[in-house]
């Protein structure tokens, strides 16, 4: 990581955004020691509760035995696989066996979903998550994320699509919360024009969050050149800076 693009985010950050929460950054490696290790049963069971600590500043490493749950195993991209009769437990249930979540109308239209769902392999052993502050040289983040309340969301979103003509280049896809931080920014990182992923909708993960905060996530590639369009964006007007002195 260049670590005069890490110190002039945090100049624009803090001059436009004030002393609003930092992103995090994630990346893949086969390099071990390159943050503290989760142990199962001492973070928790969700990748976004596991994760909060991360955003107060801890770096923390996950692999395919650290994360608690089938899902976030599949969606940080270590396994393939998922729970037996997920359809169901996505959906009505199994009366006496299962108790279903009710986040889609049945069985039927889950696997329909699941038939649609990009699976991707996690392309090293260990997935790293850090503070934007606590990044080195040594880093090579490849996705950003942000925790982000409404006022700062609006900055975000207009100066992602500042420089694009797609009208569709912020999406919001139906997902668990750390597919729509990891999984789906992720796949978009090689496209010409990657797509952002407003995310943090699933209520499973919302009592992770604070209850006015959404996540705003995409690619490092991209986070380059809105570093460099910041200063001739509407973050410079009058406009901004009435919503900046509420934030």
């Amino acid at each position: 990581m260049n670590i005069e693009v890490k110190d002039k985010f945090l100049s624009l950050w803090k001059k436009y955004f004030n002393d609003t929460e930092l992103p995090l950054a994630f990346y893949y490696t086969n390099e071990e020691n390159s943050a503290e290790m989760t142990v199962p049963g001492k973070t928790p069971r969700c990748v976004i509760g596991a994760i909060a600590s991360v955003r107060k500043g801890k770096s923390l490493c996950f692999n395919v035995d650290t994360v608690g749950c089938p899902g976030g195993k599949r969606y940080l991209g270590f396994t393939e696989g998922i729970m037996p009769n997920f359809e169901y437990f996505l959906s009505s249930g199994i009366p006496g066996e299962l108790e279903g979540e009710r986040y889609c109308k049945s069985p039927e239209l889950v696997k329909e979903l699941f038939d649609q769902m990009p699976v991707f392999k996690a392309p090293g052993r260990f997935i790293v998550f850090k503070r934007w502050d606590n990044i080195s040289d040594q880093d090579e983040p490849e996705v950003i994320i942000f925790f982000a309340e409404p006022d700062v969301l609006s900055g975000l979103f207009t100066l992602y699509r500042f420089d694009e003509i797609d009208r569709d280049i912020v999406y919001a896809p139906f997902g668990s919360g750390c597919s729509t931080i990891v999984q789906f920014p992720y796949l978009e990182k090689e496209a010409d024009h990657p797509r952002a992923v407003i995310g943090m909708f699933d209520p499973s993960a919302r009592p992770y969050v604070p209850k006015n905060t959404v996540t705003f996530s995409f690619s490092m590639k991209k986070l380059l050149t809105m570093i460099e369009n910041m200063e001739e964006s509407f973050l410079t007007t009058d406009t901004w800076r009435n919503i900046q002195k509420r934030m």
